[in-house]
């Protein structure tokens, strides 16, 4: 039997994995009569019924259901071949994909030093909140904060997260100063909505009470959460990683001496099998030396 056109395979993945043919039209950039054109058509070269259509949804048949997986695996194994064909290649592109506090707070002023000792690695960043998925992407490696339960994927901590409000200098010498933090019930809290239980977990572990955990504007994220704080609007709950420049160059201040632990951690995760590519290898190296070096400077 002649192979059916790969087109019509990779919309029935789609549309088999989403059980939804509008949703596989979404996520492929085609339209939705696309789609089920597509699926008829392969259909007639199979000679069978791949999804039941009821009235506004779609059931894959039981043809359908034997079909997807090992149409999947395929899919899998071409798209690993491909990485590590471009992996082997001279564009000496590194892509990565990483959660977008790392990447203003941390991980971008410090490229130009990886630049420096890897002039002919192009590094490509995206961020995202989601996790990306290695297999259906050309995504090289990613930086991913949560408890390392990522199966199949070669892990490195990088750090833990140690939470405590920051303010500006300025903010100490205001009518209310901060001088315990029962001091924040006069003060505004900000917080990250991906994060909004954070004022709340350091306020019972610091024994705070009558202070409203909710109260206060929000932010999209961490970053812009303590650049706000540093422009003296009011209080945010940072880490210390993230924050060090700016605790150093005196741009926030930790009012209070008590720091929460946080559960999860940020890692830097990839596929166990690319841990030899040397572009890989040469990152890690990299930021695992930056990190050892941010260490001192932390417990100094």
């Amino acid at each position: 039997m002649r192979l059916p056109p790969l087109n019509a395979l990779r919309v029935f993945e789609a549309a088999g994995r989403l059980g939804s043919f509008s949703r596989a039209a979404d996520e492929l950039h085609i339209t939705p009569s696309a789609v089920s054109h597509q699926i008829r058509s392969l259909e007639d070269h199979l000679q069978i019924k791949l999804f039941r259509r009821l009235n506004r949804k779609v059931v894959l048949t039981a043809d359908g259901a034997a079909y997807l997986p090992p149409l999947q695996a395929a899919f899998s194994e071409i798209a690993a071949a491909s990485h590590r064909i471009a992996a082997g290649s001279d564009s000496g592109q590194l892509a990565i994909t990483l959660v977008p506090t790392f990447a203003i707070r941390w991980l971008v002023p410090r490229l130009s030093r990886f630049r420096k000792r890897h002039p002919d690695i192009e590094v490509r960043l995206s961020t995202s909140i989601e996790p990306v998925d290695f297999a259906r992407s050309d995504v090289d490696l990613g930086i991913r904060y949560g408890k390392g339960d990522w199966p199949g994927l070669h892990r490195d901590k990088l750090f833990c997260e140690e939470l405590f409000p920051v303010c500006s200098p300025a903010l100490l010498e205001g009518d209310v100063p901060l001088e315990k933090p029962e001091d924040l019930v006069h003060h505004t809290l900000l917080h990250v909505i991906a994060r909004i239980d954070d004022w709340r977990m350091w306020l019972t572990a610091a024994g705070v009470v009558g202070v409203d955990p909710e109260k206060g504007p929000q932010f999209p994220s961490s970053a812009l959460a303590l650049e706000a704080a540093a422009g003296g609007l009011g209080l945010a709950i940072g880490d210390r990683w993230m924050m060090s420049e700016d605790l150093k160059q005196g741009r926030l201040v930790e009012p209070f001496d008590f720091e929460l632990p946080g559960e999860s951690a940020y890692y830097l995760v990839f596929p166990t099998d690319r841990l030899d590519q040397p572009k890989i290898a040469a990152f890690r190296a990299w930021i695992l030396d930056e990190l050892a070096g941010d260490s001192e400077d932390v417990v100094g």
